[in-house]
């Protein structure tokens, strides 16, 4: 089986050297995704909840063009700079996944400021 990078205007550009998706047999695999607007690449907030909404944006965008939603992803990785930030962060999560939501792993970790919020997924095709 071959894997397919997944490209579309309507996500952030990569910063570094990888793709924003990878689509591999029936399953995508998103790179983590902060709060940037396609448009111009600039955070769009530094309000965790602002970030959180852009970053589940993006993912959907890139979801989009490989063929896939929000209603095919199995599971999340979320990673916020300050847990303090974990309420504000899920009001926002629970709009994009108000039923049956997928799996998910939450973890503070050392994001570079100002980025507070980063998700990567896993999703099924359409």
């Amino acid at each position: 089986m071959t894997h397919h990078p997944i490209t579309t205007s309507n996500a952030p550009r990569p910063g570094g050297p990888y793709s924003l998706g990878i689509r591999w047999d029936q399953l995508i695999f998103t790179s983590g995704q902060v709060g940037n607007e396609p448009e111009t690449g600039n955070l769009v907030s530094e309000d965790v909840g602002e970030q959180t909404r852009q970053v589940l944006h993006n993912i959907q965008a890139i979801l989009k063009a490989g063929g896939s939603d929000l209603d095919h992803v199995i599971k999340t990785t979320c990673f916020l700079a300050d847990i303090a930030d974990f309420a504000a962060f899920n009001k926002v999560y629970r709009e994009f996944f108000p039923a049956d939501p997928p799996a998910r792993s939450t973890v503070q970790v050392g994001l570079v400021p100002p980025w507070r919020v980063e998700i990567e997924v896993i999703a099924t095709l359409i």
